[in-house]
Parts: C-alpha cells; sequence; structure tokens
C-alpha cells in the first residue's frame, strides 16, 4: 500500500519506498564507521585496514539478518503464527553459531592475510563475534518492527480521517434532500397560480443548487456567501408566506475573511420555517440575528409557535448539526435550545479560526450513501 510519504513527512524517509537504498546505505556506512571506532582495539594495521575489515562483515550480516528481517517478520510473525516464528528464530540462532564459525575461518581469515591485515583474535568460534552478529539481528529486526508501526498507525490515521470525511458527506447528503424538497414545494405553489415571482424564485433556487452541488464540496466556505444562501433561502419563505409572516433579519455587513463549514445554521434556519412558524395558529414570526467578534460566529434564530407544538433536539436535522459540528468544531462550539411558552430559541457561537484541520487532510471523495425514502425524512422536529 502507498501512503505517498516524502521528505517532509514525520517518518517519510524511514517509509517511504523510493528511499530505500538511500536508508540501507545510510545505514551500513554508520555501522562500519561504528564498528571501526569499537574494534580498533582488536587491530594491528592502519585506518583503511580497519574501515576494511568492518565493511567485509556487511555481506555476512546481510545474509544473516534480512531473511529473518524481510521474510520470517512478515511472513510469520505479523501474520500471528508465533509458534512457527519462535521454532524458525530458534533454529536460526543456532545456525548462527556454525554461520559465524565458517565464515570467520573460511572466509575472513584467509581475506584478513592476503590482506595483510593483522588482528589479536583469531578464533574462529569467537563468542563475541556471534554476539555481535546478533545483536545486529535484533537492532534490524528493531528497525523493521518500527516501520511496520509506523505504517500501521498511517494507516489507522487515514481510516479514522477516512470515517470524518465519509460521515461528513453523509450528513451532508441528509441535509441537501431536506431542503430541496421543501424549496421546490414552495416554487410549485407559486407555478400552480402563474405568479410573475416564479422566474426569480428559480433563479434564486438556481443559485442555491449551483452553492449546494460545487462549493459545499469545500470543508470551508465564505462566510459572507454562506449567509448570503441563508438570505436567498429567507427570501423564497418569505414569498410562500407573504404578508402573513413577520420576519426580521440581521447579520453584520463586515465579515472579513471568515470561512465556516458550509450548511450549519441552515438546518436551523429550515427548521424555524417548518416546525414553528408554519404550525402557529396566529400571525407566525421569525427573527435571526447573526454576529461576527473576534473570530467568535454568534448566531440566533427565535420563531414564535403554539403552546400545544411539542419539540425535540434528537430529531434526525439535529443529531446530524451536533454530529457535524463535533467533528468540525470539536471543544469550539455550543449550540443551546430554550423552549417557552410562545416561541421556541436556539443559539449557536462557533469559533471559526478552531476549525479542524484533520477534516481536510484527506480529500473528499464520493462515497456510497444508502438511499432513503427522502421525503418521509425531515430535520426532525427539534
Amino acid at each position: 500500500m502507498q501512503h505517498g510519504w516524502d521528505m517532509a513527512h514525520p517518518g517519510g524517509f524511514l517509509v517511504a519506498s523510493r528511499y530505500r537504498l538511500w536508508r540501507h546505505l545510510l545505514y551500513w556506512v554508520i555501522h562500519i564507521l561504528l564498528f571501526s571506532f569499537l574494534f580498533k582495539g582488536g587491530f594491528e594495521g592502519s585506518t583503511g585496514a580497519l574501515l576494511l575489515s568492518s565493511t567485509v562483515w556487511v555481506p555476512a550480516i546481510i545474509l544473516y539478518t534480512y531473511p529473518v528481517m524481510y521474510y520470517f517478520i512478515p511472513r510469520y510473525l505479523l501474520r500471528g503464527r508465533y509458534t512457527a516464528f519462535i521454532l524458525i528464530v530458534t533454529a536460526w540462532l543456532i545456525g548462527g553459531w556454525f554461520y559465524n564459525y565458517f565464515f570467520r575461518q573460511y572466509f575472513l581469515f584467509p581475506f584478513f592475510e592476503i590482506m595483510g591485515v593483522q588482528t589479536k583474535q583469531r578464533n574462529a568460534w569467537a563468542p563475541a563475534s556471534y554476539l555481535t552478529l546478533n545483536t545486529m539481528l535484533g537492532v534490524g529486526c528493531t528497525i523493521i518492527l518500527f516501520k511496520y508501526w509506523m505504517i500501521k498507525q498511517r494507516q489507522w490515521m487515514e481510516a479514522e480521517q477516512a470515517k470524518s470525511t465519509a460521515e461528513l458527506q453523509l450528513l451532508k447528503a441528509q441535509v441537501h434532500p431536506h431542503f430541496l424538497f421543501n424549496t421546490l414545494n414552495n416554487i410549485y405553489a407559486f407555478s400552480l397560480e402563474q405568479s410573475p415571482k416564479t422566474p426569480d424564485l428559480i433563479l434564486k433556487l438556481s443559485s442555491l443548487l449551483s452553492y449546494m452541488l460545487y462549493e459545499c464540496k469545500e470543508t470551508q466556505v465564505s462566510l459572507e456567501k454562506e449567509l448570503r444562501i441563508m438570505g436567498d433561502y429567507i427570501s423564497l419563505e418569505k414569498e410562500r408566506y407573504g404578508d402573513r409572516i413577520d420576519i426580521s433579519l440581521e447579520m453584520d455587513e463586515d465579515l472579513g475573511e471568515y470561512k465556516i463549514a458550509p450548511l450549519l445554521i441552515l438546518p436551523l434556519l429550515e427548521n424555524a420555517f417548518k416546525h414553528g412558524t408554519s404550525n402557529q395558529v396566529e400571525k407566525p414570526w421569525l427573527n435571526v440575528t447573526v454576529r461576527v467578534q473576534n473570530g467568535q460566529l454568534r448566531a440566533k434564530i427565535v420563531n414564535g409557535c403554539n403552546g400545544d407544538v411539542i419539540y425535540s433536539e434528537n430529531g434526525i436535522g439535529i443529531r446530524n448539526l451536533k454530529q457535524r459540528l463535533a467533528l468540525l468544531y470539536p471543544n469550539s462550539h455550543q449550540i443551546r435550545f430554550n423552549r417557552e411558552e410562545n416561541f421556541y430559541a436556539v443559539s449557536l457561537v462557533i469559533n471559526l479560526n478552531e476549525f479542524n484541520q484533520d477534516t481536510e487532510a484527506v480529500k473528499q471523495s464520493p462515497v456510497n450513501l444508502k438511499k432513503s425514502d427522502d421525503h418521509q425524512m425531515s430535520f426532525g422536529g427539534r
């Protein structure tokens, strides 16, 4: 599995396949220099001869350690075949004792004689040499296991990010059908009356569709544009109600360069129309206030309601909204519901500077969403 590791990524050099040759070269250069320094007391000769003797050991150590690192560990240990792995490694260590003897007796010592290198230790069995060989095996296994651990951690992080992205995709996909269903109903009612306002309403709906289909794919959108879309939605609803509704809308004009995750306030606004004003016996009313100060968004939506209307904070739409807020603005948002006898109020506070950047680490891609009977779903009655 390719992870797109690079030098800029923490651990990229240790894991990326493109750096494999460089990793091995660096490792063995450090090995040669280190062992030349550690074992210089056992040699009689120049520094060059000392470096040469350390270099000669490299192929022997590779032949002894690499099969365990790159075959036995992934094939047995990482697949949970622990008994087989222990038996194989035990046999390998026993064989290593004889491997050490034959390498020293039939290759190393003859090579030293040819090169004129003098050593103080001429014992072919040399327990210290065998211990060194297995120390290098342990070091190599530790490195390879650490590498696999890093890959596993990376896979887990990617899976968590993909999960968050898929959850956000799903929650957004549940928002869109409800909003479109209600808006199309509004336009349909005007078309039946052959109202001259129908073209303008269709144009506003077109703008809303473009926003939802294209711009809402981004993890963040311009706050100014998000609020403008809210204004368009309010205009559509106001046309439907006509003079039968009193709407007060207050929004800051100077919104700076702030961004916000799309479609966070709109569900609350739609709820106010769908479950508040539409069910009110007397003249319905709605107050919407949106302020931004020091990077903090404060939105408050208050609508009149009848005393017998039952509200729930666990409807589909509110649950979706809470989940999205938890994913996008963890520990940096507040949402409160206040039910009084004649009105219902929802306040939302978001720290726009505390957007969860982990949701941007993974590109949003289409996910297979379970089809649902959208016309039976709603934002849930609050």
